[in-house]
C-alpha cells in the first residue's frame, strides 16, 4: 500500500505547482529568442516538458501522441508572437528611436499571454490528474483530447487579468527580457540563441518564486477556474 502524500503547508503550492510555475516563466521567455521558428519549437518543449513532469507525478505512462495532444502542441504562439517573429529578422535602425518602445510593450505582451497559457494549463492538467480524470488504460483513447478541450473551454470563460497583471509585473521589470529585446531587435550583429549567463539563471529562479506568490494569493481565481474545468469535462463526458 502506498503512502499518501503529505500534505503542503496552508501557506505553500504543492512542489508540482511549483514546476508548473517554473516551466511557465520558461515557456514566456520563448519570445526572447530571436530566431523565426526556433521560439516556437522552445515553447513546445517547455510545453512538453511540463506534461511529462506531470505525468511523472501522477506514475502515468508518456505516449509521444498523448503528450502532445496535452501539452496543445498543435496551438501555436500568439498572433502577436508571430508578428514580432517575422519583424525581428527586420532592418529597422531608421526608425529604432520610433519603436524601441512599441516594440518592448508588443514583446513584454507576448512573454506574459504565452507564460498565463502555460500556466492555466498546466495548473489544470495537475487538477485533472489528481481528480483522477486520466487512468493508464486511457492514454490511447479519446480521454486526453477531451481533458484538453475542457481545460481550454474553461479558460475561455474566466478573464485571466488578475493573472496575466501579476506576469507583466514580474516581466516587464526583467532585466533579462530588456536586454533581449534591445539585443534582437537592434543589434547590428544578426543574433541567434544562447546560453543564458548564471546571473540570468538566477532571474529565472526569481521571477519563478515571485510566480509562486502571486500564485498564492491568486488562489480563489484557480478555485473558480477548477470548477470552470470540471463542469466542461463532465458534460464533455455525458455527451
Amino acid at each position: 500500500m502506498t503512502e499518501p502524500k503529505p500534505r503542503p503547508p496552508a501557506n505553500e503550492l504543492p512542489p508540482v505547482l511549483s514546476r508548473v510555475a517554473f516551466l511557465s516563466v520558461v515557456s514566456g521567455l520563448t519570445p526572447l529568442i530571436p530566431v523565426p521558428f526556433l521560439d516556437d519549437y522552445a515553447l513546445r518543449q517547455a510545453r512538453e516538458s511540463m506534461v511529462l513532469t506531470l505525468l511523472s507525478e501522477h506514475r502515468l505512462p508518456k505516449p509521444s501522441r498523448t503528450v502532445e495532444i496535452l501539452a496543445g502542441s498543435h496551438v501555436g504562439r500568439t498572433a502577436g508572437g508571430r508578428v514580432l517573429s517575422y519583424v525581428k529578422g527586420l532592418a529597422l535602425f531608421p526608425l529604432r528611436k520610433v519603436f524601441r518602445k512599441v516594440f518592448f510593450v508588443l514583446w513584454v505582451k507576448d512573454c506574459v499571454d504565452v507564460a498565463s497559457s502555460a500556466l492555466h494549463h498546466g495548473y489544470l492538467l495537475n487538477h485533472a490528474l489528481e481528480r483522477g480524470d486520466l487512468r493508464p488504460e486511457d492514454m490511447e483513447g479519446k480521454r486526453p483530447d477531451a481533458i484538453h478541450d475542457a481545460i481550454v473551454a474553461a479558460c475561455a470563460e474566466l478573464d485571466p487579468r488578475p493573472v496575466n497583471q501579476a506576469l507583466r509585473r514580474l516581466f516587464a521589470g526583467s532585466r533579462l527580457l530588456m536586454a533581449e529585446a534591445s539585443r534582437a531587435f537592434f543589434s547590428a550583429q544578426s543574433p541567434g540563441p544562447r546560453t543564458p549567463t548564471p546571473d540570468e539563471s538566477a532571474e529565472v529562479k526569481t521571477l519563478t518564486e515571485r510566480l509562486i506568490a502571486a500564485l498564492w494569493e491568486e488562489r480563489g481565481y484557480f478555485v473558480t477556474l477548477q470548477q470552470h474545468y470540471d463542469a466542461h469535462l463532465k458534460a464533455r463526458s455525458a455527451a
